[in-house]
Formats: structure tokens, sequence, C-alpha cells
């Protein structure tokens, strides 16, 4: 396992070939939000196969820039691309894994999952209008929690990032002033606080600014050991951030009700869901200029699904549902074709 500690003091990350890029290795970049498995999984592909994964984790923002600018063969993205953006680009859009997006703090003798914040409360941090961790709202909701009369620092992404368009979306979704002052996209008008690129980024931050918050997805959490909140849910329910919970929440997706399976999971009924679950997404030409490039990515994506489930797990993501794959791979077939009409995907199974 990688130290992502050490990874995230370097900031942006260039890539996940691990050793120098060969013209034949698979060419992404985009979301940092899935980096964690997409490493993970890079580097068991490269030891099967011999192949390589060239991804640049860059945000979502950038990623979808470098897929319409054709510089790579794949984009990468936590916030998916409506259908008729997805039709004026020629792009097929399908989802690769789920996980959580956790607040975090750096409070001196709060330990992870001691803290829980509700949504209306956590938009009023973010607003701006809660500044210090002693205040009413907070202790409410943590009458057994020593808090200090510190200021809170708050942490937020500075690039144009999957993960920020969900948790501004779960915003939205709690909190009237949040939507009508902030609103949600990639990109926001952020009412206070210090941005940081990626969840690389927000990671180092968070761990290097007493009394700060911010946001990352989980596997970045754990593994820099980052003090992560409880949430209460849209049930009314406390509930940690875990696989279980992550999965609570994806179970009830209707994945084929938006164009490019773009389905949001924030704020999603049931006593066990966490309320920030996201899926992340990839993005490919229906006709791409390369198809032999394209249909050696589609086959690195089909041997993830496959092989790559118990990996993601022990990251904390969640697999996609079998269903949802089988629809995603017929997808492929049906949809993302070379210049004479045959299947990409076909010409590498």
């Amino acid at each position: 396992m990688k130290h992502w500690t050490t990874l995230a003091a370097v900031g942006v990350i260039a890539a996940v070939a691990f050793v120098p890029a060969k013209a034949a290795d698979i060419s992404g970049a985009g979301a940092t939000f899935p980096y964690p498995i997409y490493a993970k999984w890079a580097d068991a592909y490269r030891k099967v196969t011999g192949n390589g994964l060239n991804y640049q984790s860059i945000g979502s923002g950038g990623g979808i820039k470098q897929i319409k600018a054709k510089t790579v063969t794949f984009g990468a993205s936590d916030a998916p691309l409506p259908g008729k953006e997805l039709d004026e680009a020629g792009l097929a859009q399908f989802p690769m894994v789920m996980g959580g997006i956790v607040p975090v703090v750096n409070l001196d003798g709060v330990n992870p999952g001691d803290l829980t914040i509700d949504g209306p409360t956590l938009a009023k941090i973010f607003l701006g209008e809660i500044k210090t961790w002693d205040d009413p709202a907070i202790k409410k909701l943590n009458p057994n929690v020593k808090l200090p009369s510190q200021a809170i620092a708050i942490v937020h992404r500075s690039d144009g990032s999957g993960t920020t368009y969900n948790f501004a979306y779960y915003l939205a979704e709690v909190s009237p002033d949040w939507k009508s002052q902030v609103g949600v996209n990639t990109s926001v008008q952020w009412p206070s606080g210090i941005g940081a690129k990626g969840n690389e980024g927000v990671a180092n931050n968070v761990a290097n600014t007493k009394g700060s918050i911010g946001y990352v997805e989980y596997a970045y959490a754990k593994q820099n050991k980052l003090t992560y909140t409880k949430m209460v849910n849209k049930a009314g329910k406390a509930v940690a951030p875990t696989s279980e919970a992550f999965q609570a929440a994806a179970a009830n997706a209707d994945w084929k009700s938006q164009p490019g399976y773009g389905v949001i999971l924030a704020n999603q009924a049931g006593d066990s869901s966490w309320p920030m679950t996201a899926a992340t997404w990839i993005l490919v030409y229906k006709q791409p200029s390369e198809a032999a490039a394209t249909g050696e990515a589609l086959k690195f994506f089909a041997w993830a699904y496959k092989n790559g489930g118990k990996m993601a797990e022990e990251l904390d993501y969640v697999p996609m549902p079998a269903n949802v794959v089988k629809d995603v791979e017929k997808t492929w077939s049906g949809e993302i074709k070379d210049a004479s009409g045959k299947p990409v995907f076909a010409m590498t199974n």
C-alpha cells in the first residue's frame, strides 16, 4: 500500500504510472477522489499484463478539459456531465467506483469519530457563520466532547473538483442558505477559508493546521490518519463513514435514470446511509480518434470491474454492482466504436 501522507505532501500527483510512462501506457486525467484506488489497480494491472496507466490526478475540472482537448484517452470526473453536454461533445460516460466524502478536522484531544456534525451545521461552518469550535450548534450535537474556543480554519478545494460538486450538492440539499448563496458546481465562490489543490492538498493542509476543517474522500482521511467526523443522515441517525454506510446510500440508486449513469448519491434515505456518498465517472469518446488506445483503456476498466472489487473495499470504496457493470459493458459495445463502426471494446476482448 502506498504511503499517502508522503504523496499528499507533494500536492498534485503527476501520474499513477510509478515508472516512466511508455507510449503504450493508457493515458487519463482528472478526479483526485478515486486516485488511491486507480493507483492500486494500476499497480496490479501492470504486474498482470505489463501495461501501465499514466493518470494525472489534477481534479475533475482538469480531466474534463483534457478529454475535450483530446490530450488523453479518458477523462475522470466526480461530477457527471449532463446528457446534453455528453451529446454535444460526443462522449460516453460510465461510473467506475463509489466512495464517501467526509469532513475532517484537526482538534487536539478529538479522535476519529468523536465529533458529530449535521448538514445544516456543516453548511453554516463553510458559510463562515459558525466561527469557533465551541459554538452552541456544535456543542448541542456533541454534549460529551470538550470543544475549545478556537477559531475554525476552513480548508476547501481551489481547483475544479467533483468532490466539491458532491459536497456542495449535499449542502444545497440540507441548507436553503447554501443553495441560494453558494449553489452547486465543481468550483464555487467560497465565503471563507483557504484553498488547496486536490484531495491531497486539502488532506495535507488539515493535517498541518490546528483548528481546521476540510472535506476529502474517505481513503485520504484513512490513509493520512486524519480525524473524520460522524454525520447525521437524512433519517436523523448519527453514522460513521464505512463502506457499509456508503453501500447503503447506493443501494437504491436507479443508475439508468440519468444519461451516462449520472446519479448523485448525496442525502439518500435509510438509517445506515452515509449522507455524502458519491460515485466517480469515466469519460471517453464514442468515436475516438485513436480507437486502439480507447480499447486498451476499456480493457483496463473491464479488468478492474472484474478483479478490483476486493482492492476497492480494502480502501473503503464500494465496487459498482454487477448489474450496473453488465449495463456499462453493453454501453461500451453499443456506443463506443471505431471509424468503421466496429466496437472498440469487442476488439480487445
